[in-house]
């Protein structure tokens, strides 16, 4: 039977492929012959253009951030509860615009692509990325789609860097620029915990040294173990107390028994790891997470944010959540703080919440309060003509 598609849903999408012809000059110096990106939209574009949403995903993101593919989904897109009509990022206001970004590997030009020169995957050859080299694809993709200016650029975590980064490399296309449990850089704890996760699938027997596609295996146990040690990071302690506790899925602590004993929160961990080894690619994994070690925006401008944010010409919000570890509310604070140095427009919100990291993700009352009528106030503005 079809299931019951809910009426704030946007309904059944259906994601485009589009090609780029044009060759992209990447910061690390190379050039990446043409590209693809795999992109999902919501709504409808209005007669001057002027109502567009990019939402920039964060790292096991994709395109798929709202609706269904089809009514047999058994789950809508990562980010359904906030976009849709008469939800926050309101469908019926907005055209929302979400790419896979490149050097992802969910149908966008990445690891897993062919490199034209060799007719082979792309695999570990991939040139290295930075988070602009996502901005000036996603500029290519707004002027392919007539979009001269966004009306909001929005990101949680590395989608929020890539929120920023368009605030200083293109500011005369942001009106609005919508940043979410993010940061300026990441701290050197940050960076620990994306090598740990590396080097777990570097030393995957199947990692074959990033050419794992050529021998037709995949490195599950070391991208499993990667993601299990990101997935502790972006929850809160007091969330696992609450979710597991010391539960047991299995075994027995009684005296005068050896079986094996297994927590709950040891299941759930396998399981993460496992769903996500066979949705993700190795290469895009390591790709992706040192684009997030190598951020820092404010490094060509002798590591001054003010004299950065200068540069931007729109409005910001800013959002944390108070058990976020990973992207503390402290990281968003210093934002907000060189923003309001450089005399920019800026609303700032941290929400209560026991979810950690992941809180971006989820619903929160408030946190869709807030992020409702920020926008509500932006379709306003630009309807009037506004900035």
């Amino acid at each position: 039977m079809p299931k019951c598609i809910p009426k704030d849903s946007v309904g059944i999408v259906a994601p485009q492929l589009l090609r780029f012809e044009e060759p992209l000059p990447l910061a690390c110096g190379r050039v990446l012959p043409g590209f693809e990106l795999m992109v999902e939209t919501y709504g409808r574009l209005n007669e001057d253009a002027s109502n567009a949403v990019l939402i920039c995903h964060a790292l096991s993101g994709n395109h798929h951030a709202a609706g269904y593919h089809s009514e047999e989904d058994r789950k809508p897109g990562w980010w359904d509860h906030f976009i849709g009509p008469g939800k926050p990022i309101d469908t019926e206001r907005f055209f929302v615009v979400c790419p896979n970004n490149l050097g992802g590997c969910h149908g966008s030009t990445g690891p897993r692509s062919i490199n034209p020169e060799t007719g082979q995957p792309w695999g570990p050859d991939f040139p290295p990325l930075r988070v602009r080299d996502w901005v000036h694809s996603q500029a290519r993709l707004a002027d392919r789609l007539g979009i001269r200016r966004w009306a909001a650029v929005i990101g949680g975590s590395l989608g929020g860097m890539n929120a920023m980064r368009w605030a200083l490399e293109y500011p005369e296309r942001v009106a609005h620029c919508v940043v979410i449990a993010s940061a300026m850089k990441l701290s050197a704890q940050n960076i620990a915990f994306n090598e740990l996760a590396r080097t777990a699938i570097r030393m995957d027997p199947d990692f074959r040294d990033g050419h794992y596609l050529k021998y037709g295996v995949t490195p599950r146990r070391g991208l499993g173990l990667a993601r299990m040690i990101g997935h502790v990071t972006y929850l809160s302690d007091r969330l696992m107390g609450e979710k597991f506790g010391r539960e047991l899925r299995s075994g027995t602590f009684a005296r005068g028994t050896d079986e094996p004993v297994e927590f709950q929160v040891e299941s759930y961990l396998r399981y993460q790891g496992n769903a996500f080894a066979e949705s993700f690619d190795a290469n895009t994994y390591l790709l992706i997470t040192k684009m997030l070690d190598y951020f820092d925006l404010a490094r060509e401008y002798d590591h001054d944010p003010v004299a950065a944010f200068r540069h931007a010409r729109c409005r910001f919000l800013v959002i944390s959540f108070s058990s976020d570890w990973r992207f503390s509310p402290q990281r968003s604070e210093e934002i907000v703080d060189a923003l309001v140095a450089a005399n920019r427009d800026v609303t700032y919100a941290c929400i209560e919440s026991d979810l950690g990291h992941d809180a971006f993700l989820l619903p929160n009352a408030r946190y869709e309060r807030v992020l409702r009528t920020y926008l509500a106030d932006a379709a306003r503005r630009l309807a009037e003509g506004g900035p």
